[in-house]
């Protein structure tokens, strides 16, 4: 089974990958042929080049991304106009854009707002009530209090909690996540997920193809229906000029009941709980709700379900205490939240904001990627010259050499400023975690770079006044210390150096 598992996978690859040369062969030809088709041709992509940059410009998209655009259209003024057609107008992405916001509009009634919490946390924490609002009113998210969590870090802890979880499950189990792949890890969740389903749980998984692209066949939904789990890939991966497949769901939920559910970097594969090595040791977190805070996960899960698969579900049906209370006690203040592409509002980098302006004495983040824009340089830099300790942890061991390049071209600014850089010498960090003043705390999928902030699907938890923010604090104070912190003098790089890493930092919004 493993073996055809590999040859369809190698197949479709192969066959993809095929069409893409052909694809790219093809219009390189046109344009160089030296044809009265190719003259036509050419002048053509110069006007919708023209065309292009003037609506680039026009856009409210970041500075950073508009930047780049229009000089990749300079200096490229035949093929920068198309490419950013190809790279931007998505057919796919357009469909899911008009059904989530349909099914998000019809069933945001599902998550009441609560406003006796957040009045008692305006009293207790009023430097977080600007956040709560934003989150509560703007983006009907609520806050939440009978809700319990257990902070889950590196990946080794996550797996046995996250088995014995699964195995609660008696009405459905919900999975969503950007990345899965066979070993060890996943066999031990499908072998649980195969009872639940034989026994009459409602199993559902969703993945992203394109995070699944070298992990997964592309006949795995069939797979899974075979065992009685139902099964859905987000936006097929397709050749380039099909669609270039640049909003993807690189969320990471698990709902349990609706009652437990999971949230933060880890996906579904051995290298997130180092039961594979790749990049030296790998650092991951998540979080588990028990309680209110996890019905908020439940209905984003069952939201995408039902814009990208078009099913029928009637969210309410789902909710786990419709006779009953809830009967976890109070314990803080819990948040979920998401992040989507498809409307006006950058809600991971506007939360990452509130909480840099609310800090008053610390403010530490661990991150795999650092490509920022200049208003959360501004912000970060200003906090540190306040007088506040700012620290941020990133990857000794990269994933993506470019991308690592691109990140540290960052570190000078940041330095300068009085932030406290350091590189993780152990390994690759990939957690996604924010504490502020030992207080208020973030976990989830959101890195701090442009693909998370502006143009990938994600999902996280704010809380505030939890054990679990302390168990953040001090797993990061943690990580400070098994790193390396980045020195003055160490960015004093040699010039041609300096000019590449400038360069990597002028066409980082679109890695």
């Amino acid at each position: 089974m493993r073996k055809q598992w590999f040859q369809s996978l190698l197949m479709r690859r192969a066959i993809i990958i095929l069409i893409l040369l052909v694809e790219i062969a093809s219009f390189f030809f046109l344009i160089a042929a030296g044809t009265l088709y190719s003259d036509i041709a050419s002048v053509l992509f110069r006007v919708i080049s023209v065309i292009v940059a003037l609506y680039v410009i026009s856009k409210n998209d970041k500075g950073g991304y508009r930047l780049i655009w229009v000089f990749l259209i300079l200096f490229l003024p035949v093929f920068g106009g198309v490419l950013y057609v190809f790279l931007n107008s998505q057919m796919v992405t357009d469909y899911y854009a008009k059904n989530l916001g349909e099914v998000i509009e019809k069933t945001k009634d599902e998550l009441v707002l609560s406003n006796e919490v957040r009045e008692r946390l305006g009293q207790d924490h009023p430097e977080y009530l600007k956040n709560v609002d934003y989150l509560q009113n703007t983006m009907h998210f609520p806050i939440f209090s009978h809700t319990r969590s257990k902070y889950l870090s590196p990946g080794e802890e996550f797996w046995p909690v996250f088995l014995k979880s699964l195995r609660k499950a008696e009405k459905y189990i919900f999975l969503e996540y950007f990345t899965i792949g066979e070993g060890k890890f996943w066999d031990s969740i499908l072998e649980i997920l195969k009872e639940k389903a034989a026994s009459g749980v409602d199993v559902r998984i969703m993945y992203d193809d394109m995070g699944c692209f070298l992990s997964l066949p592309s006949d795995f939904p069939e797979q899974m229906q075979k065992l009685g789990i139902k099964c859905t890939k987000f936006n097929p991966f397709r050749p380039f000029f099909t669609t270039i497949q640049n909003n993807r769901n690189h969320r990471k939920i698990t709902s349990v009941d609706g009652k437990i559910a999971f949230c933060g970097g880890l996906n579904l594969a051995d290298e997130y709980v180092n039961e594979k090595e790749r990049f030296g040791y790998w650092k991951d977190a998540a979080v588990m709700l028990e309680g209110e805070g996890a019905w908020s996960l439940t209905v984003f899960f069952l939201q995408m379900w039902i814009a990208v698969h078009r099913s029928d579900d009637v969210i309410a049906d789902y909710y786990p205490w419709k006779n009953s209370k809830c009967p976890i006690e109070e314990e803080g203040y819990y948040q979920p939240y998401c992040d989507s592409p498809i409307d006006s509002e950058y809600v991971g980098e506007n939360v990452y904001m509130n909480m840099i302006t609310s800090a008053t004495k610390s403010i530490y983040i661990s991150t795999p990627y650092l490509i920022l824009d200049e208003n959360m340089i501004t912000a970060l830099g200003l906090a540190a010259k306040s007088g506040i300790d700012v620290r941020i942890v990133t990857p000794s061991k990269y994933d993506k050499w470019m991308i690592h390049q691109a990140t540290r071209s960052f570190y000078r600014d940041l330095v300068r400023s009085g932030v406290h850089v350091y590189e993780y010498t152990p390994g690759f960090m990939h957690a996604k975690t924010v504490v502020v003043d030992d207080r208020a705390a973030v976990v989830g999928s959101v890195n701090w770079d442009y693909r998370s902030l502006y143009l990938h699907f994600e999902s996280a938890v704010w809380m505030c006044n939890t054990d679990t923010v302390h168990d953040v604090y001090n797993d990061l104070l943690k990580s400070f210390s098994l790193s390396d912190e980045v020195l003055p003098q160490e960015l004093n790089y040699h010039r041609g150096w300096s000019l590449f890493r400038l360069v990597l930092r002028l066409i980082a919004p679109i890695f």
